[in-house]
């Protein structure tokens, strides 16, 4: 019998873009062309993984991150009212430990989202996994967001542990006379420090230049920002050099939520300051962006 000639179909015909086979049409559709998004606009479930991601990182050790600069902060109150509280002793209309307790719930607030969002991306560097950082599907602007937005968590869950610390001392007060006051300042001095935080981790090289930022710069401006003091009581060069302070008006401000007084000024002079602390985080935020975009130190 003759030979005869192989029979072809289009199930057996070989696979091709034009004619994709059955196990290949998934891929076709899974996948589009090289060079077209997949994800478009905000990418919100990688941008919650992250933010969860950093989360989780500081609560798994919550006594060394929460609870332990809570009892810190509680100690600073209680040698300083002891120290300086005696003899019903009262500053801007107020107990001195009512006058004092909402400055170090904002210092604590602050220094601690500055260690938080200094943290992730120099520990990438220097342990050789920011690759994990920087690979998955984030533009540099949800990066910031999930590692910012984390540090303000941070801060806020910091802030009320300090309160709770703080209201265990008896005869402390921290009864609130302007809502607007202590969420708008509490929440402008956390985003002012995560941003620093994520600044100086993008700028360090090893967690030495990390805690010479926080040593020799955070704590100083933070304890020398009107927390234990009014600046009335300072010479005027001292009191000229306060204002130009950030933290003194974050500190100053958040106090005056509680005690309705504040030795920025006036009502209106507050409301400046609100402001202003806007303006400054726009410009930090917009600057760091622009860093951590250009790959500096990153991406080397």
């Amino acid at each position: 019998m003759a030979d005869q000639a192989p029979m072809t179909s289009a199930a057996n015909a070989p696979a091709t873009s034009d004619n994709p086979t059955p196990e290949t049409a998934f891929s076709v559709a899974a996948f589009p062309e090289r060079g077209v998004p997949i994800i478009t606009g905000i990418n919100r479930i990688g941008l919650w993984s992250l933010y969860i991601k950093e989360v989780r990182r500081f609560l798994k050790v919550h006594t060394q991150t929460i609870w332990g600069p809570a009892v810190t902060t509680l100690l600073f109150l209680v040698i300083f009212s002891v120290a300086l509280g005696r003899g019903g002793r009262e500053v801007l209309g107020a107990p001195f430990v009512n006058f004092v307790a909402p400055g170090l719930i904002m210092m604590g607030m602050m220094q601690n989202a500055f260690a938080n969002s200094s943290f992730s991306l120099l520990a990438g560097k220097i342990q050789g996994t920011i690759i994990d950082m920087l690979m998955p599907p984030l533009s540099e602007g949800e990066l910031m967001i999930g590692i910012i937005a984390a540090a303000v968590t941070r801060a806020v869950m910091l802030g009320g542990a300090v309160a709770l610390a703080i209201l265990l001392w008896p005869g402390v007060s921290l009864a609130v006379t302007h809502w607007w006051a202590v969420i708008w300042f509490g929440l402008m001095g956390s985003i002012l420090l995560a941003t620093v935080g994520l600044a100086s981790s993008i700028w360090a090289e090893k967690f030495d230049h990390n805690a010479a930022i926080s040593q020799f710069i955070v704590a100083p401006l933070s304890l020398l920002s009107g927390t234990f003091y009014v600046i009335d009581n300072l010479a005027p060069l001292f009191q000229t050099i306060s204002r130009a302070n950030p933290f003194f008006y974050v500190i100053s401000g958040f106090r005056y939520g509680f005690l309705g007084q504040s030795d920025i000024g006036s009502d209106g002079d507050v409301w400046m300051a609100a402001g202003g602390l806007l303006v400054l985080n726009a410009a930090l935020i917009v600057a760091t962006y622009a860093v951590l975009k250009s790959g500096w130190k990153l991406k080397d």
